[in-house]
């Protein structure tokens, strides 16, 4: 707002000043509206939060699956847990969510504001990474329940979050891609479809080696495959920086988020 007088002493005119708002208010608002959203929404709360947590307890404490890794059921899941939780806030639950927004016209209204789509998707990414350290922090909580007993080198405090990241940006970039993409009909069944997959052949709740020997290198190379393998070994084996897999997913998320940028549609 600018204030004017006239030269008589008149009481100061207040006129608009017209523009955009700075990029970073523009995002931390958008945010900020994704996160209540998100928090408001039983089914995308079940998706982030309760079916974690439930996978973790259940496996860990009763023999449902005879894993023979060498590692105790809780030490062998909560690298893998984490990872499904990065995925299912990432990725499943992200592209629901935008996928029918864009359905209702939401993101057809946002694309005539300022906020560009770069401006979009930083804070939908800003959102995911508010949920998955709500998330990470009930994980830790309820796997030292259980019997978790990480075995991690002092550098497990980059790497680890290093992993997350990686993984956050692939799976953020592949969900706003289907959703940018696809029906909002056809974005709900894949994006489901996608999250059963990789729950059963992503190394979350089953190894890796229980699967043929020729099939593993290509397990390995999927998002999930990586980012849980990788945990795994930073935090239970003591692994300072898991190079094969850190690169799937830098690979994974410069792929995921370019195309996302270049064919997402606002409508």
């Amino acid at each position: 707002m600018t204030a004017a007088a006239d030269a008589a002493g008149a009481a100061p005119v207040f006129a608009p000043a017209p523009g955009a708002a700075p990029l970073y208010r523009m995002i931390a608002a958008q945010a900020g509206l994704e996160l209540r959203t998100l928090l408001r929404n039983g089914e995308q709360l079940l998706l982030t939060l309760v079916i974690p947590l439930l996978l973790l307890a259940a496996f860990s404490l009763e023999p449902l699956v005879n894993f023979a890794t060498g590692m105790s059921r809780a030490d062998f899941l909560t690298p893998g847990i984490i990872a499904l939780a990065v995925m299912s806030t990432a990725f499943t639950s992200q592209a629901i969510a935008t996928g029918f927004e864009r359905r209702y016209g939401v993101l057809k209204r946002l694309g005539a504001t300022p906020l560009s789509r770069p401006g979009l998707i930083t804070s939908k990414t800003a959102t995911v990474v508010t949920v998955e350290l709500l998330q990470g922090v009930l994980i830790i909580a309820v796997a030292l329940g259980v019997g978790w007993r990480p075995s991690a080198s002092p550098a497990a405090i980059v790497t680890a979050p290093l992993l997350i990241v990686l993984g956050t940006a692939a799976f953020s970039g592949l969900g706003l891609l289907m959703a940018g993409t696809l029906r909002a009909e056809a974005t709900l069944a894949a994006a489901n479809l996608v999250y059963i997959v990789l729950l059963g052949v992503g190394g979350v709740v089953f190894p890796l080696t229980r699967f043929p020997a020729a099939a593993r290198p290509l397990l390995e190379l999927l998002p999930t495959g990586a980012l849980s393998t990788g945990l795994r070994a930073v935090l239970q084996h003591g692994i300072v920086l898991p190079v094969g897999n850190t690169v799937t997913l830098a690979v994974w998320a410069l792929m995921a988020i370019a195309l996302a940028m270049r064919l997402f549609r606002w409508e």
